[in-house]
């Protein structure tokens, strides 16, 4: 028997105010709270509350499963300006079906920039994860779906039994991704790939009319689950899927509502991640180059193709051992904020066939204004280090390497 693995990333970044060149020394707030208030809101009234609350619903009288993973920035705002949110996940972790994945605390890059940061931002999220939901997670996805075999190998290292990839047809070859597999190198760590047909069948194509599947009814849509032969259907999404990407009027609501009963005419049952890397391994898979689910490519070129966006991430990563070792938490605090992948997708100069994805979600007039304003950020950080005399503890620390 088949089963579904429903996987969403939920993730609001916290978004940069306009910061100019003459607020520099001056103004040390990055952050533009009103907007955040306002997509947060906006996103809780349209997505997260409804959704939720059809998840809860279908979880009592359908069974279902799912997994989540939150960025610690959509939490933070959660916690600031939307707690019903938050309150109804932990009702989703109070049902005993919903299981919370670790990432970057940050939804950060800072797997291909500091093993180090990136260890300790994943430290940092299994902790919250543990305190908000009463769960310490079992699997691993990394920001945006960014893999390789070196990752799989670190988490495997930090104890993770599972890891989240995105299934791409050219580290797959013949394969299929509705099976479990084992990350090259490793030795007990399972890899779950998202079936990326069947996932933007629903996260982008369930509204365009002019698909020729239009209109997706979730009669149709099980039909096509129940073809399917393997393991476990991986079906990754963002959760801004519902209501929001794809508003309420398209039937999207509807369709989720549906699809439970329909699958289980098929006798398909619904998996968590911890409870589909149970199953056997086919294959060892290797994925050497580093791939994402983003854009045509599944590289990272979303982030960091262009000059603008590879002298950002060098500047900001750059600054990491002085920034650490002034133990200034509100200074430590924003340097993780600006490492949000969110920033450097603004920078982004991609167009054709991507381009209009980028400009979508692009809150800035111009890559080149996101640009500015994150460097004049830059520049102000590196101010307040100068200003900024290292901890008792940070310079025992320091003093300490040297010795070595």
């Amino acid at each position: 028997m088949t089963s579904i693995c429903f996987y969403f990333q939920v993730h609001q970044p916290s978004r940069l105010r306009h910061y100019s060149v003459f607020d520099i020394g001056k103004n040390h707030y990055y952050f533009d709270d009103k907007k955040n208030k306002e997509v947060i809101e906006k996103v809780a009234g349209k997505c997260y509350l409804p959704t939720n609350a059809l998840i809860l619903d279908l979880i009592k009288n359908k069974n279902v499963k799912a997994s989540y993973s939150i960025s610690g920035t959509a939490l933070d705002q959660f916690e600031r300006f939307a707690p019903d949110v938050l309150e109804s996940f932990q009702r989703l972790a109070d049902t005993g079906n919903v299981e919370f994945l670790t990432e970057t605390e940050h939804h950060a890059l800072a797997s291909l920039y500091s093993k180090k940061e990136f260890v300790e931002q994943i430290n940092l999220h299994t902790k919250r994860i543990k305190n908000l939901f009463g769960q310490k997670p079992k699997i691993f996805r990394n920001t945006e779906l960014i893999y390789n075999n070196e990752i799989a190998k670190l988490a495997e290292s930090m104890g993770f039994k599972g890891i989240l990839a995105e299934g791409w047809d050219p580290i797959l070859e013949w394969r299929s991704p509705n099976f479990v597999y084992r990350p090259a190198g490793t030795k007990k760590i399972k890899l779950l790939l998202k079936n990326y047909k069947l996932s933007d069948d629903v996260a982008f194509r369930f509204s365009n009319k002019g698909w020729t599947e239009w209109p997706l009814t979730a009669p149709k849509y099980a039909a096509w689950l129940n073809s399917v032969q393997g393991q476990v259907i991986n079906l990754f999404m963002d959760y801004e899927t519902f209501g929001e990407h794809q508003w309420e009027d398209t039937g999207i609501f509807n369709f989720m509502r549906q699809l439970p009963h329909e699958v289980g005419n098929y006798n398909i049952d619904f998996k968590t991640p911890s409870e589909a890397i149970k199953m056997d391994s086919v294959a060892e898979l290797s994925v050497p180059n580093t791939i994402s689910w983003a854009d045509l490519e599944r590289d990272t070129s979303a982030w960091t193709g262009n000059r603008m966006q590879q002298s950002a991430l060098t500047e900001l990563y750059k600054l990491e051992n002085e920034i650490k070792a002034t133990g200034d938490k509100e200074l430590i605090s924003d340097w993780r904020n600006l490492q949000t992948s969110d920033h450097f997708y603004y920078m982004c100069i991609k167009y054709f066939s991507d381009g209009d994805v980028h400009k979508y979600f692009n809150p800035y007039n111009t890559p080149y204004d996101a640009y500015i304003i994150f460097m004049n950020i830059i520049n102000d950080i590196s101010q307040r280090l100068k200003n900024s005399k290292p901890s008792a503890y940070a310079r025992f620390l320091n003093l300490m390497r040297k010795i070595k």
